[in-house]
């Protein structure tokens, strides 16, 4: 009786890309090439954002926290991918699972909160420019931080010690390339409605409220720029938070894709697809589309290089 809350697994095997083995080393070399990016990308922006005085405002500081999660949130994923494509063996220890799958949520749920503590940033710099000083003092801007990456810890925490501490005695084959949380439930040999039911729940809770967060920002925002007078004055004000508006479409997007629709062996296919796209592809764009059109990241960048 007292083997029914042990688990009898011992490691998963990830089937992950199996079925492509005839493409594989180009796999691995896309996969390594945005993995690089991303690595490369996030690590600049951080010296940058650490080294240049000009950069010490509200907004880079959420941008080095958020480049900092881009890192851990992609390094938990993307080593593996590259270890498994040109493995034979692909299997993950059963404890390792449990915390690949524990860091995976705290860095994309703080992910999350960051993006909408990031669209309040914008909110007060368009809607009340003049108090910005004031609302966004550096201890308020770290309190906010901080937040973020609390629920992340706490959520990730419960949430493994929960799924992991479920008996597991079948199947130890997962149909992907990583630890994701509706992959292990289905190896579970208990009925696991109830924690599919609590999760459900509390995705609802903790990552559509971000986001319902972030629209109610933007609609405050699009309200200001529309009545602010002269073309030129709107463009500006809309150029400050365009880079967080695409970032936040193409991680949400992904996202709610991937989970809502319906399961089936084609979504199955294309679900590791798009979760190849935002663990390992999104974390490579984020420096890209803030620096793109950013004069002082620009400016910033050949600052440090001149001085070298």
């Amino acid at each position: 009786m007292k083997k029914d809350n042990q688990s009898c697994l011992t490691e998963i095997v990830f089937l992950g890309f199996s079925d492509f083995q005839s493409m594989r080393e180009l796999l691995f070399c896309l996969v390594l090439m945005f993995y690089f990016m991303a690595l490369t990308g996030n690590s600049l922006f951080l010296i940058l954002t650490i080294l240049n005085p000009t950069l010490h405002t509200p907004m880079y500081f959420f941008l080095w926290n958020l480049s900092f999660l881009e890192i851990g949130y992609t390094s938990t994923i993307s080593p593996k991918i590259l270890v498994d494509i040109l493995s034979e063996n692909r299997t993950i220890s059963f404890w390792g699972c449990g915390c690949q799958m524990c860091f995976f949520i705290l860095f994309g749920l703080s992910e999350c909160c960051l993006l909408c503590v990031m669209s309040y940033d914008r909110y007060v710099a368009i809607c009340k420019p003049l108090q910005y000083p004031y609302i966004m003092k550096y201890r308020k801007c770290a309190k906010l931080a901080a937040v973020s990456w609390t629920i992340g810890i706490f959520v990730s925490l419960g949430q493994s010690i929960s799924i992991f501490t479920l008996p597991f005695c079948g199947s130890n084959r997962i149909n992907h390339f990583f630890c994701d949380i509706k992959h292990v439930l289905r190896l579970s040999s208990t009925n696991t409605y109830k924690d599919e039911l609590a999760i459900a729940i509390l995705a609802a809770l903790i990552i559509l409220t971000p986001l319902l967060l972030i629209l109610f920002s933007y609609i405050l925002i699009l309200s200001t720029i529309l009545n602010m007078p002269g073309a030129k004055n709107r463009h500006k004000a809309f150029s400050t938070c365009s880079s967080h508006l695409t970032v936040v479409c193409i991680f949400y997007g992904t996202g709610i894709f991937t989970y809502i629709h319906p399961h089936s062996e084609y979504s199955m296919d294309s679900n590791r697809f798009l979760a190849l796209l935002y663990t390992v592809v999104t974390p490579s764009l984020n420096p890209i589309i803030y620096s793109l059109r950013n004069k002082e990241i620009k400016a910033a960048f050949k600052k440090s290089v001149a001085r070298k």
